[in-house]
């Protein structure tokens, strides 16, 4: 991948890390260019949001704030490192389950 392609879907990037507003707006900024650096963050940052939401529906049931603070703390640390990767140029994917994502939504 060259500094050109890296460069034009670096917007796309990081956007698709703000909340799930800004990753249907990076989905529908990437859908004509198909940017491959965009796709892979977008295919992070779909990733995370889904496992979240999920998650979080089984962690609710849970009435202690250890298990609850744990689970916020490792989804920040995860995308931080992702919008840490995106702004800073860089074609890495997220820790433990970054590549998962990346064959699960192959076709986003």
């Amino acid at each position: 991948m060259n500094q050109q392609t890296i460069e034009e879907g670096r917007q796309a990037a990081i956007i698709s890390y703000i909340t799930i507003i800004g990753l249907v707006i990076a989905i529908s900024m990437n859908i004509e260019t198909k940017n491959e650096f965009a796709r892979m963050h977008i295919r992070q940052s779909l990733g995370l949001n889904i496992l979240f939401y999920v998650i979080s529906f089984f962690i609710g049931y849970f009435n202690s704030w250890m298990i609850s603070g744990s689970f916020y703390v490792f989804f920040i640390v995860l995308w931080v490192f992702g919008l840490t990767n995106a702004i800073q140029r860089e074609y890495k994917p997220i820790p433990l389950l970054g590549d998962y994502f990346q064959d699960w939504f192959k076709s986003v």
